[in-house]
């Protein structure tokens, strides 16, 4: 788990700047996708300093995940998981890596580049891309299809229509396209259809697909795309109006969930900018905001009553064990916050608690004694998310 470990003042002055007026001495913000086991820290700790401004990073471990990726002592944090954080009270950025679990997206500016620049009155938020998060899009199809195609270098699409109901669909089923680009494996780059499903699910047009349905498509080539879409059989995807494939163009793990389908999209932008920094695009940085389920935040004061609900360990669609809220008492604050009966909790003021048995729990949501923060999520959005298999660290972010 990532430590917070606040200091009081600091052991050296604050570094003397140079007159470079002009802005040449201020260096370019760096980026890194830190990922640990569920054992493991993060290794650093973000300090609060007096007299000194900023986030910062102390105490990187030698030897450490972030030492090895590259942060150094007094770099001063400015995006976690491309949320722009300088300006945030500094227990709500620990919050947001503590709740981004196993893996986070930070930037982060040298100790001298940032002192320059806030003595130069520049504001550190334009030195950063506009968006760095890719996108996840559940797209429902309508009676022409999903509204995207998949574009490759001749620009000629090989069609294939969705999964069939009945074997009378084939007269008029709609139709994914794909345009099978040669070569380099995962590439994928969608067309989406102006006003289509796609677009209405938030798909930028020209965006990359990486994944499906929580599956990733980056060790397919696109030959082998082809060869599986052209093969031979029944009962599945296909590419001409009589040829119905047996096995989907996607291996059976991205198979489409009826007439719907999540998928994780990056922009040519976001490509472009994880390629150039070399970094991996993953779920786990995603913007969520375009799913059709959406987490509560449920913000309790304690009353002579109590909170007025129960929590109770079960056991998830998933298989995997939950923490659930149940016997919610009309007029308490539980029920005036909005919460329902089968809530999942996913975070205790903040921090994720995945992970944390039921024990563990209950002495997370006690430790303020008068009140508390939970996130929860309702049982189709839950449902939802297990389903397409997304992990709890993904959409417990706040």
């Amino acid at each position: 788990k990532f430590e917070f470990n606040p200091k009081d003042g600091i052991d050296n002055p604050a570094l003397s700047l140079t007159e470079d007026m002009d802005g040449k001495g201020v260096g370019e913000p760096r980026f890194y996708l830190l990922s640990k086991g569920s054992t493991e820290t993060f290794g650093f700790c973000l300090h609060e300093e007096l007299g000194c401004k900023g986030h910062v990073i102390r105490q990187v471990e030698l030897g450490g995940l972030a030492q090895r990726r590259g942060l150094q002592d007094g770099d001063r944090l400015l995006q976690v998981n491309g949320h722009f954080v300088d300006h945030m009270d500094h227990r709500r950025v620990v919050q947001k890596i503590k709740a981004s679990g196993n893996q986070v997206l930070l930037a982060v500016l040298d100790s001298k580049s940032y002192e320059a620049a806030k003595a130069l009155g520049r504001d550190v938020s334009q030195m950063l891309p506009a968006d760095i998060r890719p996108r996840l899009c559940h797209i429902t199809r309508d009676k022409s299809g999903f509204g995207f195609s998949v574009l490759g270098p001749e620009g000629k699409a090989a069609s294939m229509p969705v999964p069939q109901t009945s074997p009378m669909q084939h007269l008029a089923r709609p139709r994914l396209s794909l345009l099978l680009p040669a070569g380099i494996k995962g590439t994928f780059q969608l067309s989406v259809r102006q006003d289509g499903p796609a677009e209405k699910a938030g798909v930028p047009p020209g965006s990359w697909l990486l994944e499906m349905n929580g599956a990733s498509v980056r060790s397919y080539s696109h030959a082998q795309l082809a060869r599986k879409v052209r093969a031979p059989g029944t009962g599945g995807w296909g590419t001409r109006g009589g040829n119905v494939v047996e096995h989907p163009a996607f291996p059976i793990q991205l198979k489409q969930s009826g007439s719907k389908v999540t998928l994780l999209v990056a922009s040519s932008a976001v490509e472009e900018f994880y390629r150039l920094q070399g970094l991996r695009i993953t779920a786990a940085v995603a913007d969520t905001s375009w799913l059709p389920f959406k987490v509560r935040e449920l913000h309790m004061v304690k009353g002579p009553a109590g909170y007025g609900f129960l929590l109770k360990e079960d056991d998830c669609s998933s298989g995997a064990t939950g923490q659930f809220l149940w016997d919610v008492d009309p007029g308490l604050p539980a029920e005036q916050a909005g919460m329902k009966e089968g809530d999942r909790l996913l975070a205790v003021n903040g921090e994720s608690i995945e992970g944390l048995d039921h024990q563990q729990t209950v002495i997370r949501i006690r430790a303020h004694d008068d009140q508390v923060t939970l996130l929860v999520i309702d049982p189709a959005g839950d449902e939802f998310y297990q389903s397409v298999s997304f992990g709890d660290s993904l959409w417990s972010r706040p």
